[in-house]
């Protein structure tokens, strides 16, 4: 068994061989479809887990909300708990797009503990967990390094790994709040309204609105000044490529 567990497996692989594991032992939270092998990766993950074990696994978006071939009952297990295995949905991620060399789709971060009520990090006790999953909603974050990949800064790692430790409660990372757009520590209660989803969209909210103190008619008045600006450039370059193309006319 495993205290700690990172995972990157291929999304929705439709011919892993499900149709022969039907009765393995590591599906507690439900047979996962033979046709998507995404929910088989999870709970491989957690069967090897120890029983304070903690794991981080990318997977595509669609598991965060796919209702097929009993995947929505598998997830609804997975946070709630089933026949004596514990839920084990500790935090979700939602990334933006772009992050990876091979794909340009947005995927998110599932983040299980085999035991919530319990467990140690850096010498410190964590909270007690059952009950709440934290959502964090980080696609917003991260720069463009080149023309189709995108990267996080150290501040915007931070910015999520503060936000976890600190609702996990480890004393280093400060005291947790929710921020809105960003991060929300929902309740099963909550979550079971959204009928068992866990896009951390649905749970964060929108962001606080910047005031702007700047009147409507100075604000309406840049905008049109803007405008007409970029549509006299247009023009002139419009007559320049005319021009250009009738240079052309004439050297034929």
């Amino acid at each position: 068994k495993a205290d700690f567990i990172l995972a990157n497996p291929p999304f929705n692989i439709s011919d892993w061989g499900g149709e022969r594991l039907r009765e393995d032992v590591r599906w507690r939270y439900g047979i996962p479809p033979a046709g998507n092998a995404n929910f088989a990766w999870v709970q491989h993950i957690v069967h090897h887990l120890s029983p304070s074990g903690v794991a981080g696994v990318v997977l595509a978006n669609g598991s965060m909300s796919s209702t097929q071939n009993n995947e929505g009952a598998i997830r609804q297990a997975l946070i709630e708990g089933v026949n004596g295995a514990p839920g084990v949905v500790d935090c979700m991620v939602a990334l933006p797009g772009q992050l990876f060399y091979s794909t340009q789709i947005p995927v998110c971060l599932w983040f299980l503990a085999r035991d919530k009520s319990n467990g140690i990090a850096r010498n410190a006790k964590l909270r007690d967990r059952q009950g709440e999953i934290l959502f964090i909603d980080a696609r917003k974050l991260g720069h463009m390094v080149d023309r189709t990949r995108k990267e996080f800064s150290d501040a915007d790692i931070d910015k999520i790994t503060r936000a976890y430790h600190a609702w996990r409660g480890e004393g280093e990372a400060g005291a947790y709040e929710d921020v809105p757009g960003f991060c929300k520590a929902a309740t099963l209660e909550e979550i079971k309204a959204h009928g068992f989803v866990l896009t951390p969209g649905r749970y964060v909210g929108a962001a606080d609105a910047e005031d702007d103190e700047t009147p409507f008619s100075v604000r309406f008045a840049a905008l049109q000044a803007k405008l007409d600006g970029q549509l006299a450039e247009a023009e002139e370059m419009t007559a320049t490529l005319r021009a250009r193309l009738a240079e052309v006319l004439v050297n034929e």
